[in-house]
């Protein structure tokens, strides 16, 4: 089975997910091809500096700051984890744009798999793989469709975070389901262990899927919109509530 995958660079979080995947996949049944890597948010970096500072607050952005400098300077990134395990780098300015399309058509995928990536896929973009386009959420479809589900399941006091595999579709996080994994919370948690815990887990469930859907055993679950809910970035607001509940952030 064909494989390539559309991320964002982060050498926090969801660099976890390479480090786990590219270690444990098979690789005597999966190929994977290649993969394009984006800026987080894809906006500007000013932007994005500021989306962090109002969610962290000053502290927390510096602690991330150093953070993703000490992984720079031991050149950790998906970049170099993919380039070491002999898997292609595409670079594009975006995953939607006409000669990038091009190209993947010539690589004749199976599957196109998206893990934290920036953009939505147009639907020539959806329509290239053989099985189509699966994205990795870490939260209950369609209960906590959207941005950050990790940090809304924490804040709305579930007792485990519902990683999803879903088949991608024009409408976000709205495919059916093709498989789950349940990562169990604390009562005071940190938003830092679950997104990491959540990243790692994704990984293994991704590599279930993938084995079932080769051996045609993945039975897709529509999913029920009845109780859909939709979710953005949170706000400086939500953030004190997720504090006065005695969670984390970092």
């Amino acid at each position: 089975m064909r494989v390539f995958f559309v991320t964002a660079e982060d050498p926090i979080y969801v660099i976890e997910f390479f480090k786990v995947f590219f270690s444990e996949y098979p690789t005597q049944t999966l190929d994977v091809c290649g993969v394009t890597i984006d800026q987080p948010f894809h906006e500007p970096i000013g932007k994005t500096l500021r989306r962090v500072t109002r969610f962290y607050g000053y502290w927390g952005t510096l602690l991330q700051g150093l953070r993703f400098t000490a992984a720079r300077l031991r050149r950790e990134s998906i970049k170099s984890l993919a380039l070491s395990a002999g898997i292609p780098v595409f670079l594009t300015p975006s995953v939607n744009d006409p000669a990038f399309l091009d190209r993947l058509r010539t690589e004749e995928l199976d599957l196109i798999v998206s893990v934290a990536a920036p953009e939505i896929f147009a639907p020539e973009l959806l329509a290239i793989p053989r099985l189509g386009c699966i994205n990795l959420h870490s939260g209950k479809l369609p209960n906590y469709r959207g941005m950050m589900p990790t940090f809304w399941q924490i804040l709305h006091g579930e007792d485990v975070i519902t990683i999803s595999v879903h088949k991608m579709v024009p409408k976000i996080d709205a495919g059916d389901v093709l498989g789950t994994h349940l990562f169990p919370l604390e009562s005071r948690d940190s938003l830092d262990r679950v997104i990491t815990g959540t990243k790692r887990e994704s990984a293994r469930l991704l590599i279930r899927v993938l084995h079932d859907l080769h051996k045609g055993d993945v039975k897709p679950i529509p999913l029920d919109f009845a109780e859909a809910g939709y979710f953005s970035f949170p706000e400086p607001a939500d953030v004190r509530e997720f504090r006065r509940r005695g969670h984390r952030l970092l």
